[in-house]
C-alpha cells in the first residue's frame, strides 16, 4: 500500500519504490526520478537523500524558460481548495477564455507592459464569444488576476520584467437603479394584492436588504418571531461544475459571501402579520413552503420582472430592491453603522460607496438647511 503524501510504494517484485518530482520539461511535462529498496525504512531514506542530492544540483528555472501557463497552473493548484466555488469558477473562466490563449505560451520574460497593453485593448475591443468586446469590468478582473499570477512568479524567485501594476483600465461608474417612492408604493400594493411566496420575499427584500441569494436560502427556522429579527447564514446560487460530461451546473447552499454577510436583521413591525399569517403551518424553505424545494436567484429574477410589469413599473433588476433599501433608510436618518451591518458590509465605506444614493429632494433639503446661515435683513 502507498504511504499517503510520500509517494512511496510496494511494487509487485516485492521492492519498495519512492518516486520524486524533478521538474517541468520544455512541454509542460512532469519528470520523476526513482529509487528502490527491499524495505520501506530504506526506501525512504533513500528519497529524502535523492531528493536532497536533486535540489543541490538541478539546474535553476529561469522567466527565459518557464511558461506563464505553467506558473498559472501552479498558482491555481496552490489556491483553488482555500476559495469558495463561485470564485473558483469566475478564475478558471478568466484564465481558459481570456488570459491563457495569449499568455500561455509565452515565457515569463516575454512579458512586458507593452505586451499586457495591447492584450487589454484587443479584449476591449474585440473580446468575447461574438468578438464585440469585453466590459471594462471584465478586462480589469482580468487585468487583476494575470497580477496575482505574477506576483505569485516573483515569490517563486523569478524576475519579471513587469508586475502589471501600470496597466489600468478606466470603468465608468454603473448607474444604479434606485425605485422612486411612488413606483415603491405601486410595486408594495401589487405584492400585498397578490401574495405568494415569492411575493413575500420581494417584500422581504424591500424592507430588509436581503440579496437574492440569501433569500432563495432563507428558511421559516431562520425566522425568529419571539426577536422580530431573521438570521441570515446561508446562500443558495447555481455554479458551474466544469464536468467532463452531464450537467454543466447545480445548485449549492453555502455560507454566504463573507463572514460579515452571517448576521442578525430586525424584521420591520408591519411585515411580521404577513410573515405569520402566511407562514401557518409551513416549513423548510419560506419561497416554497417545502423542505426540499427551493426556487433558485434566476427564478426569483424572472418572477420580479413579471411583478414589476403587473405593477407599471419601470424595468429594474433584483438587486434594485437591495439599492432602494439602502436609500430609503439613509432619507429616513438611519445611522450608516448600523445600516452597513444589515446589509452585511465589511466597513461603512463600502454602504457609502456603493448603495447609499441620496435622491435630488434629499439634496435640496439639505441645501435649504444653508439658509438659517444668511442673515436677513
Amino acid at each position: 500500500m502507498p504511504r499517503k503524501g510520500e509517494n512511496i510504494y510496494k511494487r509487485k517484485d516485492g521492492r519498495w519504490e519512492g518516486r520524486y518530482k524533478k521538474g517541468r520539461s520544455g512541454t509542460g511535462k512532469m519528470s520523476y526520478g526513482y529509487v528502490y529498496a527491499k524495505t520501506y525504512r530504506e526506501v525512504r531514506a533513500k528519497l529524502r537523500k535523492a531528493q536532497f542530492l536533486w535540489e543541490q544540483c538541478r539546474p535553476q528555472p529561469t522567466n527565459e524558460t518557464i511558461l506563464f501557463s505553467h506558473i498559472a497552473e501552479e498558482w491555481f493548484a496552490s489556491i483553488q481548495q482555500q476559495l469558495k466555488v463561485s470564485t473558483r469558477n469566475k478564475y478558471h473562466n478568466l484564465l481558459h477564455y481570456y488570459i491563457l490563449p495569449a499568455y500561455g505560451p509565452l515565457p515569463l520574460a516575454q512579458i512586458t507592459n507593452t505586451f499586457m497593453d495591447q492584450h487589454c485593448k484587443q479584449l476591449l475591443s474585440s473580446g468575447g464569444k461574438r468578438g464585440e468586446g469585453l466590459s471594462p469590468k471584465t478586462v480589469s478582473d482580468t487585468v487583476s488576476l494575470i497580477r496575482i499570477i505574477l506576483k505569485f512568479a516573483r515569490r517563486q524567485g523569478l524576475h519579471l520584467r513587469c508586475d502589471g501594476s501600470d496597466i489600468h483600465i478606466k470603468q465608468k461608474p454603473k448607474p444604479m437603479r434606485v425605485l422612486s417612492q411612488q413606483e415603491q408604493e405601486r410595486l408594495c400594493r401589487y405584492l400585498y394584492a397578490e401574495l405568494d411566496g415569492c411575493h413575500l420575499g420581494i417584500l422581504l427584500c424591500l424592507f430588509t436588504g436581503l440579496r437574492v441569494g440569501e433569500l432563495c436560502a432563507l428558511r421559516w427556522e431562520d425566522i425568529c418571531f419571539p426577536e422580530r429579527a431573521l438570521h441570515v447564514n446561508r446562500t443558495l446560487q447555481r455554479v458551474q461544475t466544469h464536468a467532463g460530461s452531464g450537467a454543466r451546473t447545480k445548485i449549492l447552499v453555502t455560507p454566504p459571501k463573507s463572514p460579515c454577510s452571517i448576521r442578525t436583521i430586525p424584521i420591520p413591525e408591519f411585515l411580521l402579520p404577513v410573515l405569520m399569517e402566511y407562514r401557518g403551518t409551513a416549513q423548510g424553505y419560506l419561497l416554497t413552503n417545502s423542505t426540499s424545494t427551493f426556487i433558485e436567484p434566476r427564478i426569483m429574477q424572472n418572477r420580479f420582472k413579471k411583478a414589476l410589469q403587473h405593477a407599471q413599473v419601470e424595468h429594474a433588476n433584483f438587486h434594485a430592491l437591495r439599492h432602494t433599501f439602502a436609500t430609503r433608510c439613509v432619507e429616513l436618518g438611519f445611522d450608516v453603522k448600523s445600516l452597513s451591518e444589515i446589509l452585511g458590509h465589511a466597513s461603512v465605506t463600502i454602504t457609502m460607496n456603493r448603495y447609499v444614493h441620496p435622491t435630488f429632494s434629499l439634496k435640496q433639503e439639505n441645501m435649504r438647511k444653508l439658509s438659517v446661515l444668511f442673515p436677513v435683513k
